[in-house]
């Protein structure tokens, strides 16, 4: 059974199919950016209920959002009563079922297809609202073979957020051939009437559009340090100070995630083909050593000491 957040709308889904308001949210996964989707649906005034795939996978992706909602508050951002009835709102399980009653559920997990695909397919048996909306954050998967997972492959939309969703104000949505124009207009209102971000539109194709601009701007930064061209100090420098950016490529790949990237790599060079969508052996290696950036404490920089802090705060 759920932890039920305080306040949980109730009641069976509608006879009819005439969309509803969006009330109820689920959130399948609460790592760095299940966590912070389910955390501005709450803020927004969501009912939300985050499945995960057992009591560790639980603690970790609330104490995950607690510590966001601190920050908030420390910065000033959120009043602390804001933050307390935020948390309320958010409720967690380790049952897929419990999220039947859901108006939209966002999928959250590694982005690793098989692991998408099996997660759909388990939650077009269990969400029984007919106007609900199965809602995907991958960053580069086909949204169409996610859709086919289903039976209703025209409610299958991706919903892509960036990292920090709570900081970043873009979500891109990606609708495949099969999703109706009804689903690309209720996700959208979803997205920037009830949450307040920034829509852009996506064709189904991997990268969609930061991606297909962002990744081989990245990949061409490691194999810059790769091939001994400049330090990754020297190469995030030149970006931040001599192109304005606010990070360096290294720093921003640590951010996201190496494996995360190389997901996103993989996936583009699968279906363009073009050699600067491929993972450079470096990559690939940091990948198979555990030197995932920011999330493992050590990337292209090392981040103990901010490992160190955030375990402590």
């Amino acid at each position: 059974m759920p932890t039920q957040p305080s306040g949980t709308l109730s009641g069976a889904p509608p006879n009819n199919t005439t969309p509803q308001p969006f009330h109820r949210v689920g959130v399948v996964g609460s790592g760095l950016m299940g966590s912070g989707i389910a955390e501005v649906c709450a803020r927004a005034g969501l009912d939300v209920l985050v499945a995960e795939t057992g009591p560790e996978a639980v603690a970790a992706g609330r104490d995950r959002i607690t510590k966001s909602l601190a920050r908030a508050v420390r910065s000033g951002k959120l009043a602390p009563q804001d933050s307390a009835t935020s948390l309320r709102r958010i409720g967690f399980t380790t049952d897929l079922a419990d999220l039947a009653d859901r108006d939209i559920v966002i999928e959250a997990a590694a982005e690793d297809e098989q692991v998408k695909t099996e997660i759909f397919a388990a939650l077009d048996k269990v969400v029984v609202r007919p106007d609900a909306i199965l809602a995907s954050n991958t960053s580069s998967i086909p949204v169409m073979r996610l859709g086919t997972a289903t039976g209703r492959a025209q409610q299958v939309i991706g919903v892509h957020f960036f990292n920090p969703v709570p900081v970043l104000g873009l979500v891109e949505l990606v609708p495949s051939l099969l999703t109706s124009d009804q689903t690309l207009d209720r996700a959208a209102e979803f997205v920037g009437r009830a949450l307040g971000k920034q829509v852009i539109h996506a064709k189904d194709r991997a990268g969609f559009v930061v991606n297909s601009l962002l990744v081989p701007y990245l990949l061409s930064a490691i194999r810059m340090l790769e091939s001994g061209i400049a330090s990754a100090d020297d190469i995030d420098d030149g970006m931040v100070l001599g192109c304005a950016h606010p990070l360096g490529p290294l720093r921003l790949a640590d951010l996201i995630g190496l494996d995360t990237l190389k997901a996103i790599a993989d996936s583009m060079y699968e279906e363009y083909k073009e050699p600067l969508h491929a993972a450079p052996p470096l990559l690939l290696r940091m990948v198979d050593a555990g030197l995932l950036g920011r999330k493992s404490g050590r990337g292209f920089h090392d981040y103990s000491d901010d490992r160190a802090e955030r375990k402590a705060g």
